[in-house]
């Protein structure tokens, strides 16, 4: 399956890497210079409003985005209608967007915490860096669902999309986290 913005990688279940552990990441830019992703099950214990003083008061989630730039934030949500500047990902999901208008359309409760999702720092990869993992095996491709972001629990989610993808992935999907478990 090609890499495009709005596809999931999902880890494989014996990933190594801690960062990315039973990550399912959302990419939200793939060209020629790499790509961006945010990994959407992994959640923070803060709030944006504790990182950025100056943001209104929220309970919107707040997630590691990835191991990359973790000094910046980013945010995906379900209202790129009302965020200037916003980019569509995929169908319902739009990435960034004029900062000082979001601040003010939360602030102002015509965007709520059920909205949005923030991220600090985000997964990427070089040129090229990508492809040479998908074909190690490491990342297994699907379709983003809007629900994904939205509506399932972060901690369900490795397992949630494994079981949508069906077949043997259902088997994967019930594999304990600790190997010595099984």
């Amino acid at each position: 399956m090609d890499i495009t913005a709005g596809k999931l990688l999902i880890a494989e279940p014996f990933m190594l890497d801690p960062n990315f552990k039973r990550a399912v990441i959302l990419i939200c830019e793939h060209n020629d210079l790499g790509t961006t992703g945010f990994m959407l099950n992994k959640p923070l214990e803060i709030r944006i409003h504790e990182l950025l003083a100056e943001f209104p008061e929220c309970k919107a989630p707040v997630f590691m985005g990835g191991p990359v730039a973790v000094d910046s934030i980013h945010y995906l949500h379900n209202v790129g209608g009302l965020l200037d500047e916003s980019l569509e990902v995929c169908p319902g999901v739009f990435w960034g967007g004029d900062f000082e208008k979001l601040k003010f359309l939360m602030d102002n409760g015509l965007i709520k915490d059920v909205n949005i999702r923030f991220f600090v720092g985000y997964s990427g990869w070089t040129e090229g860096q990508l492809e040479e993992e998908l074909k190690e095996l490491t990342w297994l491709v699907d379709d983003m669902d809007p629900n994904y972001l939205f509506k399932t629990k972060p901690f369900i989610l490795w397992q949630t999309v494994l079981n949508n993808k069906g077949n043997t992935y259902t088997v994967i999907a019930q594999m304990p986290d600790s190997v010595s478990l099984n």
